[in-house]
């Protein structure tokens, strides 16, 4: 029966001083709705060509019936689907 070699930890008793841990790095545990939002967006949106506009890629999973409800709002207003959904999320956030 072979038996394989311990291996030795890094650094341990070949001269070579053991490197001191990085700190972590302090972040505030709670931000404020106003300032998560902006870090939020500053780091998940690409600028626009549109000035104060941000483009913000969405997935989103609907149940067939809304997705083909959405569909028929968009067609019979010759809108597209992007801009009713602009529309709807708009008019609720001013809620």
């Amino acid at each position: 029966m072979l038996v394989g070699r311990r291996r030795r930890p890094y650094g341990s008793r070949t001269g070579q001083p053991e490197l001191p841990l990085a700190a972590p790095k302090q972040r505030p545990r709670v931000l404020e709705p106003e300032v998560a939002a902006r870090v939020a967006i500053s780091r998940r949106a690409k600028p626009s060509a549109i000035p104060g506009y941000v483009k913000l890629l969405l997935t989103l999973e609907l149940r067939r019936e809304l997705a083909e409800k959405l569909s028929q709002q968009a067609i019979r207003s010759r809108w597209n689907i992007e801009a009713i959904i602009i529309a709807l999320i708009e008019e609720a956030a001013k809620r």
